[in-house]
């Protein structure tokens, strides 16, 4: 069978729901019982993707990530953003309004789509303590990185003062693309910074995914440190293969989660690994592992 990611959802540029979106691989993987929260020490706020659960139905998974300890469930729809309320939880990173990552911010064609999107979404998410929303750099398709830089730039001046009166940050995303997004343009932290400097906004930052950048540069504690002001969302997921956080993994997570915690870091740390074990318990195991 086919195996459905938040990749392929997201270029088909379709508002497909939660649960078609967690690749098959965890189907037969039966939810994990309560046991207690997990955060002790919350120097970190800890989030996690809602779509590497889709077998979990939403009432349970909400319920058990509250009794771990977490404020917030990352990478929900708008119809989703009210939902989590209930439990006492926010939803750290709002999609499914700004476009799609192949038809992304450099090209000027889809300024307008994008544009219309975060705007319209921007007084929602405001109103329920949304405090992020995620957009693209898009495909590469042949064009210079001084072209994109330029139509990106341009993208995003339009978007920043809707952005700043509503309070709610625009997240443009970096991801690999050696492995999992072929031909995407932000494939390097440099990119996305001289983007973020030219468009100087508060509410206008990078999402630096950990396990794509791992991928496509690594030196992750200092290119975080370095960047830090230009930063206001992380993605964790281990490297290879984006599972689990644990011993067969490249990264030392408790490292790179106490340099972001120690340098100030206010916002989410969003993991979105795709379990490959009985995925309650790889959760907990990796809230526990972060909680520096």
């Amino acid at each position: 069978m086919a195996i459905i990611t938040r990749r392929e959802a997201l270029a088909a540029g379709t508002a497909v729901a939660v649960s078609t979106l967690t690749p098959l691989r965890a189907a037969a993987q039966p939810a994990a019982q309560p046991a207690g929260r997990v955060v002790k020490k919350g120097r970190l706020k800890q989030t996690v993707a809602r779509w590497c659960y889709k077998n979990i139905p939403d009432r349970e998974f909400y319920k058990a990530v509250a009794d771990m300890g977490l404020t917030a469930v990352d990478l929900l729809g708008p119809d989703q953003w009210e939902a989590v309320r209930e439990f006492g939880l926010i939803c750290s990173l709002g999609w499914q309004v700004g476009g799609t990552i192949p038809e992304g911010l450099n090209n000027q064609a889809n300024h307008d789509a994008i544009v219309k999107g975060l705007t319209t979404a921007l007084p929602t998410a405001a109103k329920l303590g949304v405090p992020n929303l995620i957009t693209f750099f898009g495909n590469r398709k042949g064009m210079s990185d001084a072209d994109a830089i330029k139509n990106c730039v341009a993208g995003l001046n339009r978007i920043k003062g809707p952005a700043e009166d509503a309070g709610v940050t625009v997240v443009v995303e970096l991801l690999n693309s050696k492995i999992d997004h072929k031909d995407y343009q932000g494939d390097r932290s440099a990119f996305g910074l001289e983007i973020m400097k030219a468009v100087g906004s508060p509410r206008v930052k990078l999402l630096y995914d950990i396990y794509h950048m791992q991928i496509m540069e690594g030196d992750v504690i200092r290119t975080i440190r370095q960047d830090k002001d230009w930063i206001a969302h992380f993605h964790t997921g281990g490297v290879p293969g984006r599972h689990e956080l644990d011993e067969t993994q490249e990264l030392q997570w408790r490292s790179v989660c106490t340099a972001i915690a120690d340098m100030g870091y206010t916002g989410y740390v969003a993991h979105e690994f795709v379990p490959t074990r009985d995925p309650l318990t790889s959760l907990r195991e990796a809230v526990a592992l972060c909680d520096v």
